[in-house]
């Protein structure tokens, strides 16, 4: 039998060499799975706060997160986040989210900072839950459902004035939101990021349908990260192969997140599929996705052969990261047709000196004529 030293020293032994072992490990993951392990174990351990903070007013709701340590760079989806569900009012009423709006806040004042630390903030629901309550079933599990993501370059978004998408207040909504910082590799603060959802009562307000689309580029899935051959032919280098990947049903596999060489390129992909459009639909409404470096994304009738519309991206001149990026409103709408084939097409110019990761996605809003009919006639009855 092991004497009482004996186990001690055993145990001190194992304890060593497992700290040792989970370290190795640590610093080899990579940045984005250290910041949920840091996130982790700060709320674990008392040193940051986890909870969210509500300040609910009159058709608009407000939340702060939790802490967020900024102790390096963090680029596109990798720094620390939180999640929280809400409903925006306590009974079953009908509402219509009309705008998004999300900033970085310091820690201790509360008071705003540079937005260059918000990496996206998603709105997300339950799409069962939602089209179930409108008996439009069969839209269920049809696309990720995802009502908009603000993102660095768009932090505030809303629909055009008579339009929004019409819920049940107590409903719940799925809110992500994640930290970022391109710039200040030797940064060791706290921040916290404050988002607002508007809504309103108005039963004159027309209903939207969110529809995602992005661009996804094919690349070689038995060596994904060897250089295209044909660079020409649309081809890309993912960032990973777990996440953002896609098969298009014959085998083949494209990326929604992919590297960018230095200097000036064009990349586009068909959103038909996506778009899923059975006769017409009229737009809008459209928020964009793009990371630091994109210049313009454009949505491309290329039956007509015509632009429905063009946002242009500033970057900044001295750093990394987007001082604007245009979005899509119109209350006339425009029109897009099952008939015809479309795309999204992104420019891009990487000025820095090394490789960077690009996405290229539109939340598009469409006129939700179903909807429409449907709540009106609750409303008459």
């Amino acid at each position: 039998m092991f004497c009482r030293s004996n186990i001690y020293k055993y145990l001190a032994f194992s304890f060593i060499l497992s700290s040792l072992f989970g370290t190795i490990i640590y610093f080899n993951l990579t940045n984005r799975h250290q910041a949920i392990i840091k996130s982790f174990v700060f709320e674990k351990l008392g040193i940051s706060d986890k909870e969210w903070k509500i300040n609910h007013k009159k058709e608009t709701y407000v939340m702060t997160s939790p802490q967020f340590l900024i102790d390096g760079i963090y680029k596109s989806m990798e720094g620390p986040k939180s999640s929280n569900y809400i409903q925006l009012t306590n009974d079953s009423s009908l509402v219509w989210v009309t705008g998004f709006h999300v900033k970085a806040i310091d820690n201790k004042s509360l008071q705003k900072i540079s937005n260059d630390f918000v990496c996206h903030t998603n709105i997300d629901f339950n799409d069962a839950h939602y089209y179930g309550s409108f008996n439009l079933n069969d839209r269920i599990g049809k696309q990720y459902p995802r009502m908009t993501s603000l993102s660095h370059g768009l932090e505030n978004f809303s629909f055009p004035k008579g339009y929004g998408i019409p819920m049940k207040g107590n409903e719940y909504l799925y809110v992500t939101t994640e930290a970022l910082n391109h710039n200040f590799p030797k940064a060791n603060f706290w921040l916290r990021h404050r988002i607002s959802i508007d809504y309103n009562h108005d039963k004159k307000t027309k209903p939207l349908l969110s529809k995602t689309a992005f661009i996804m580029l094919p690349y070689n899935k038995y060596n994904p990260y060897k250089s295209p051959l044909d660079p020409g032919k649309n081809q890309c280098i993912p960032v990973e192969t777990k996440n953002h990947s896609y098969d298009d049903g014959k085998g083949n596999m494209l990326s929604g997140h992919w590297v960018i060489p230095t200097g000036k390129n064009t990349y586009s992909s068909s959103i038909n599929q996506q778009l899923s459009i059975k006769d017409s639909l009229r737009l809008h409404a459209a928020a964009i996705h793009v990371h630091p470096f994109a210049t313009k994304i454009s949505l491309m009738d290329k039956t007509s052969d015509k632009c429905i519309f063009t946002c242009k991206i500033t970057n900044h001149k001295k750093g990394i990261g987007i001082d604007k990026m245009e979005s899509f409103s119109s209350e006339k709408g425009v029109w897009l047709y099952a008939s015809h084939d479309y795309k999204i097409e992104l420019e891009v110019n990487n000025t820095s000196n090394t490789e960077q990761d690009m996405m290229g996605s539109m939340f598009l809003f469409f006129y939700d004529r179903e909807l429409d009919e449907i709540l009106n006639k609750k409303l008459i009855n």
